[in-house]
């Protein structure tokens, strides 16, 4: 029982530093959008340059993903969060410098993004769902993702007041001197999973599911549950990445100000650390395939409403406010049902992997969110597709399977 209790205490100054770090990868991360507008008006640059320079990011974002999380499942996490430290903050440093469409798709689109992804979710949950009892790995996701959210409540208006006060690339200079912070954060989660104990290696080795990377990936895609996930998180990446990227601008189109565009930003990241929170503590108790369903169906309501709604401040902020409770608060019980369906051992890869399907739709979002409003001229018809493809990953999430795969010892021979 001791030994339970000090085991359980010992995880959670691991569970703050990876909060700590992803309350700043995704803070500079979702705060991008805030650049559009001074971006395209001291450049010359048009929306659809810039939407494709951070649909670029969206997509290395999650393509870096799986990459570095098999990196950090075989070698240890540490060094991997040093790199993408340091390849974040280079990338907001170096932006001013190369203002163009082209500078814009290296800065933003690969070192910015590639940085803030191997610092991001799936090296993160998985760094510390090897050392945290099954059990508490839905609350440790739902604390992770919480201080992502959390950190979108902060660095919004932070960029927009430094914004405001000295130009955007200023914005930027500081962007990547935050991003610094994170060095000192990746030291506590430096090292791999402890060696087992004799008697514990005796156990894996008569575990059929004990397997190496490569057997684990074709046990993952033959399973038609884990591409239920991806099929539900792609939905999810178009969504949220057209939002981050475009809300700025829809408020902009409709005569409000900045203020209210980094107000809204923050609030989605503020409600999102309750909603974080919340999915993390029922996906202990309830079926995370329930939770994730209700959670996009909600996301097409929301949006209805808006659509019926005057676009007044008020208006934008409880949008976000409704947005920010289910915003990032799909990771928890996502990263759950794969750790429930394959284990923790190769979770920052299968994991990675699904963000990397997340960030195909992220892609898609921001790019076509940008051809949509320089054809029509407003948001419209993006609004449409949103609200169809939250149903659809509502609907792909109902079938999956919340058992975990067993597998007999002759099919692992």
């Amino acid at each position: 029982m001791n030994a339970s209790i000090q085991r359980s205490a010992s995880v959670w100054p691991l569970v703050l530093a990876a909060g700590a770090m992803l309350m700043i990868t995704m803070g500079v991360r979702q705060s991008l959008g805030l650049f559009v507008k001074p971006i395209g008006e001291s450049t010359g640059l048009s929306i659809v340059d810039i939407s494709f320079a951070l649909a670029v990011g969206q997509f290395v974002w999650g393509a870096v993903q799986p990459v570095f999380g098999a990196l950090a499942d075989q070698r240890g996490s540490g060094r991997v969060l040093v790199a993408g430290g340091v390849l974040l903050a280079a990338g907001m440093a170096l932006t001013p410098a190369f203002a163009s469409s082209w500078g814009l798709l290296v800065t933003l689109g690969l070192l910015g993004a590639a940085g803030a992804g191997a610092g991001s979710f799936s090296i993160l949950i998985g760094a510390t769902a090897q050392r945290i009892p099954a059990e508490k790995r839905s609350m440790a996701a739902g604390v992770i993702n919480a201080g992502g959210s959390f950190g979108q409540f902060l660095f919004a208006p932070f960029a927009q007041a430094v914004i405001s006060a000295a130009g955007w690339a200023a914005g930027m200079w500081a962007l990547a001197v935050s991003a610094l912070a994170t060095l000192p954060l990746a030291w506590p989660l430096r090292s791999r999973k402890a060696p087992p104990s004799p008697a514990a290696a005796a156990a894996a080795a008569t575990d059929a599911s004990h397997i190496g990377l490569r057997e684990q990936l074709r046990v993952a895609a033959r399973d038609r549950s884990y591409w239920l996930l991806h099929l539900g998180f792609f939905t999810c990446g178009v969504h949220i990445a057209f939002l981050v990227t475009h809300l700025p601008s829809e408020i902009a189109l409709c005569g409000l100000s900045e203020g209210v565009s980094a107000t809204a930003l923050a609030l989605i990241g503020l409600f999102n650390v309750g909603g974080s929170l919340a999915a993390g503590w029922l996906g202990q108790r309830y079926r995370m395939k329930s939770l994730l369903a209700l959670m996009y169906a909600s996301r097409a309501a929301m949006i209805a409403i808006y659509l019926v709604s005057p676009p007044t401040p008020v208006v934008f902020y409880v949008f976000a406010a409704g947005l920010g409770l289910t915003w990032l608060a799909t990771v928890p019980p996502t990263a759950g049902l794969v750790g429930k369906l394959f284990g923790p051992r190769y979770l920052g890869t299968l994991f990675g992997l699904t963000l990397f399907s997340h960030q195909i739709g992220g892609f898609f979002g921001a790019w076509v969110g940008g051809l949509v409003i320089e054809r029509f001229g407003d948001y419209t018809w993006m609004w449409y597709a949103d609200m169809v493809l939250a149903l659809l990953a509502a609907v792909a999430n109902l079938p999956i399977r919340e058992t975990r795969i067993v597998r007999s010892a002759v099919a692992t021979a």
